[in-house]
């Protein structure tokens, strides 16, 4: 399939991007700055032995079948104002936290309740917005050799729910789906939550769900 990453040169991003291409995924890695995504992909590419592209965060909706945006909630509504009319059609993974330095281990919910609904706000009905990946290490996601025991729960429209799920298994990640776009109040609710046990325990919590069949 292929992906563009938008915001695509930070940490989350760069890992994404590593084990997507890795598991066969045309990737796109995008930045304010099309150098500096062109840049990082070759980067990436040189160092795993990958096959990346790269550009503006324009060029990455333009290239992605799926679009995930990866930018700090600083950058939350400006970014996906200037990338409204690009991802038309297409389904937009959204994994911000709307963390608010330097209180990053409390809950402080937006005006729009979660990221999750003020990006579908912005987009309006044009794409589909679905809501993932907030609770899953930037620094185990570029390790290629990092095992994950843990989960990533996802909500949004059922048919974007399945797409989704299924990139985040060639992530290497089991994939659960959580209902819809409203339930990411406690999807991004709960990053907080793990940032001040890591911080308290000195631990990379995760999330398990337990009792599932199979």
């Amino acid at each position: 399939m292929r992906i563009g990453l938008v915001g695509g040169t930070g940490r989350e991003g760069t890992g994404l991007a590593l084990r997507w291409a890795r598991a066969g995924h045309e990737v796109f890695v995008g930045s304010r700055d099309s150098e500096r995504g062109v840049a990082k992909a070759a980067e990436l590419a040189a160092e795993h032995g990958i096959t990346l592209s790269g550009g503006d965060n324009l060029g990455a909706c333009a290239h992605g079948e799926v679009v995930i945006v990866t930018v700090p909630y600083s950058a939350h509504a400006p970014t996906f104002a200037s990338i409204r009319e690009a991802v038309t059609g297409k389904v937009v993974v959204d994994i911000t936290v709307p963390l608010k330095p330097p209180k990053v281990r409390s809950v402080q919910l937006p005006a729009g309740s979660a990221a999750a609904l003020e990006s579908q706000a912005i987009l309006g009905d044009g794409a589909t917005v679905v809501a993932a990946l907030h609770h899953i290490s930037s620094e185990h996601l570029g390790d290629p050799a990092h095992e994950f025991d843990c989960d990533v729960l996802l909500c949004g429209e059922k048919d974007a729910r399945e797409t989704v799920a299924k990139l985040i298994e060639d992530l290497g990640l089991r994939a659960i789906e959580a209902g819809t776009l409203e339930n990411a109040v406690a999807l991004e609710s709960m990053t907080p939550v793990l940032l001040f046990i890591n911080k308290k325990y000195g631990a990379t919590a995760g999330l398990r769900i337990t009792g599932m069949p199979g």
